[in-house]
């Protein structure tokens, strides 16, 4: 395993608040799962960054490796995986979610 791409990964989970592992960007998706996440968050009105595992193959093999987490989107929150798609929203169907990413941005 690269010691540059871990490296990476780790900086990235830890330097920001939400960081969302997906397919293509958020101006152009590249999968139906990145898409619905990247319009949840962006409905609460938040800052979020996201990193494109299409555009670098060695991001999208490690990723996984290091969360347990076969699939993405991946939602990382205050340097902890979240979950997918179906797992935020159904956090915030249930009202989780959103007091999860206040409290995040506050810290």
């Amino acid at each position: 395993m690269s010691e540059d791409i871990l490296s990476q990964i780790q900086a990235d989970v830890q330097s920001n608040k939400i960081l969302i592992y997906m397919k293509g960007t958020p101006q152009a998706p590249q999968c139906g799962f990145s898409s619905a996440t990247v319009q949840l968050f962006k409905s609460f009105g938040v800052p979020f960054a996201t990193r494109d595992v299409i555009a670098n193959a060695e991001l999208r093999a490690k990723v996984p490796e290091l969360s347990n987490w076969p699939t993405f989107p991946q939602v990382f929150i205050n340097g902890k995986l979240i979950g997918g798609c179906d797992i935020v929203h159904e956090m915030h169907e249930r009202g989780e979610l959103e007091p999860l990413i206040r409290e995040a941005l506050k810290s």
